[in-house]
């Protein structure tokens, strides 16, 4: 099976790898800057291009891996191709291909991919839609071969996966640069706090969030929330976003508790 890739950044490339090593014939990486697709292009042994026009038009599969406010007009300015092509957004439609495309799907590998940090993609749950049966079952084959873990996943239950994604990830690691500065600030090392992050993320691996939760919110400790205001008092925002989480915490036990 020939495959197209396109976008150069970090999924592009762990997933152009992990293809690559599942046997795959990657046959050419486009991406719009055309050094960085000569850099991915020279790790996967292929061709490049930065040219939209000079895409090959007889690959079997096209991976659109760009950022999601570029899918349409990339796809927009694609020639006619006989392959299926698939993004690889979270919160992107499979409805971007209509109309253009005759084969078309999604290929979502749900995890946090950084450079440099190398991932199992075995381990990766791999999202799956496709616009006919056929599209499916080739999208479908292809996630299999690398993942253990693939399902199928409609266009608005993979919304909200995202949006679920970004509160569990995205906002807990800028938690973590908020602690990381704070401590920073008081003379503190990050070292400190990593075995506490470590223990509740294995935490959640066994009991839901909801039953993990600690904390002076939780126990509705309101001298505790109050000393720490205090603390904040001169960094007005991270009051604000600790007072509000602070209300949403109380707000659920007191739910939970009634």
């Amino acid at each position: 099976m020939k495959i197209v890739i396109l976008g150069s950044g970090n999924v592009a490339t762990l997933l152009g790898t992990s293809l690559s090593e599942a046997g795959y014939n990657i046959i050419q990486v486009w991406s719009r800057k055309l050094e960085h697709a000569k850099a991915l292009a020279k790790q996967l042994h292929t061709e490049f291009t930065n040219d939209i026009d000079q895409v090959i038009d007889s690959a079997d599969l096209y991976i659109l891996s760009v950022a999601d406010d570029a899918i349409s007009s990339v796809i927009s300015k694609m020639k006619p191709i006989n392959g299926v092509i698939v993004h690889t957004s979270g919160s992107t439609s499979i409805e971007v291909f209509a109309n253009r495309f005759l084969h078309y799907g999604v290929f979502y590998p749900f995890q946090t991919f950084s450079m440099g940090k190398d991932v199992d993609f075995k381990e990766i749950p791999v999202l799956i839609e496709g616009s006919e049966p056929e599209s499916i079952s080739t999208i479908k084959s292809i996630a299999l071969s690398i993942s253990d873990n693939v399902q199928e996943c409609s266009s608005d239950q993979r919304k909200v996966l995202h949006i679920a994604a970004v509160f569990a990830c995205n906002f807990t690691n800028y938690f973590y640069t908020i602690s990381q500065n704070l401590l920073k600030d008081h003379g503190l090392d990050f070292d400190l706090i990593r075995p506490l992050i470590l223990e509740t993320a294995l935490k959640v691996q066994e009991i839901m969030p909801s039953e993990a939760q600690t904390g002076p919110a939780a126990r509705n400790d309101v001298n505790v929330i109050k000393s720490h205001l205090q603390q904040l008092e001169n960094e007005p925002q991270l009051s604000a976003v600790y007072r509000l989480l602070s209300d949403q915490i109380i707000a659920l036990f007191n739910k939970k508790n009634s």
